[in-house]
């Protein structure tokens, strides 16, 4: 019976990590990068010093023997680090060319690009119910945060490659720890240095291209550096509970439940920073919520319906030996009877 619940705290656990993280750098961030906080307009920088400290953490998880250093091909780590680092830009830039209600639905698409990629790469089949949950969670969340939408060329193309480099991205997390035998942070100390190093250099050029500032002719004020260091030390977590919750359950999976973040970001808007809460936002809040329960629900009658199914194969199998070998003792016995 214990060692039927631990991995569920321990899923608990690395799903609360998860929301918490996720939830505290948003806040962090909005504090820090709005014109009404410190002004901080360097996004792909920030993610670059994010990488940085994990990269920093991961080092000093290996030299103090906490975790154990797996070898991964270069090749697959850089054309990782490639596809993420693309995914962050993409995001960015998706943001600045596209209307925020256009940028949501972007955001909504990536989990049909996942199912859809785990069909093709991992030949991956997901049931009737899985699917309708996928669109209730969708659409709640689409009422939620889905106002006006504009559409140009520019920003559809960079959100087509935003929307395809995350699902790729999320869904090789996956890959690899399988296909390594790796750790969820083990296998980020090793992608962590790639991404820290490309996006402290092409970071400040990015952002410059982006909003026409140089991160260079900022004033660090001892607030800023504090909600810097604040969203460097949350995203050390957010990183770490991502790997380890795609490892886990499946980039789908994550996704959906991730949407958990989106209607917590919501709460906390209006209790923190007096944003409007609509009866548009509490009723999409409350189908997305109703989604992520029959998700949940349809995936553990999946998994419950495997285990059946091999449970009686398996029954099958002994059954089928039991036969036989009961077969070869008798012709044994004939065998003894003709001699005699």
């Amino acid at each position: 019976m214990d060692s039927e619940k631990k991995p569920r705290v321990s899923n608990a656990g690395a799903w609360g990590m998860n929301v918490v993280s996720s939830v505290g750098i948003i806040m962090a961030n909005k504090q820090l990068m709005s014109p009404s906080g410190y002004g901080f307009s360097f996004a792909t920088t920030l993610t670059g010093f994010h990488f940085s400290v994990t990269a920093l953490v991961g080092w000093v998880s290996n030299a103090a023997g906490l975790s154990v250093s797996k070898q991964i091909p270069l090749w697959e780590l850089l054309w990782f680090s490639i596809v993420a680092n693309l995914s962050i830009t993409a995001m960015n830039l998706s943001l600045m060319l596209n209307s925020v209600g256009f940028y949501q639905i972007s955001k909504l698409s990536i989990i049909p690009v996942v199912c859809m990629l785990e069909w093709i790469l991992n030949n991956k089949n997901y049931s009737s119910k899985v699917i309708m949950s996928v669109v209730v969670v969708a659409f709640g969340v689409g009422i939620c945060t889905v106002t006006d939408v504009e559409i140009n060329m520019k920003g559809f193309l960079c959100a087509c490659v935003a929307v395809f480099c995350t699902s790729l991205q999320q869904i090789t997390i996956g890959s690899f720890q399988k296909k390594y035998s790796i750790g969820s942070f083990e296998l980020l100390s090793k992608t962590a240095p790639i991404q820290a190093a490309s996006l402290i250099v092409l970071g400040p050029f990015m952002d410059y291209c982006l909003n026409g500032q140089s991160i260079l002719k900022y004033h660090f004020s001892t607030g800023a550096l504090f909600f810097i260091i604040l969203s460097c030390t949350l995203a050390v977590f957010c990183n770490m509970s991502q790997y380890l919750c795609i490892g886990r359950f499946s980039a789908t999976t994550f996704q959906v439940l991730g949407h958990m973040k989106t209607v917590c970001v919501l709460i906390l808007g209006w209790i923190l920073f007096d944003s409007a809460l609509t009866i548009k936002n509490i009723l999409g809040m409350l189908l997305a919520v109703v989604g992520m329960i029959v998700y949940s629900w349809a995936v553990e009658s999946e998994k419950l319906a495997k285990l059946a199914a091999s449970a009686i194969s398996d029954e099958e199998n002994v059954k089928l030996l039991k036969d036989r070998s009961n077969g070869v003792t008798e012709s044994d016995v004939e065998l003894g009877q003709t001699k005699s």
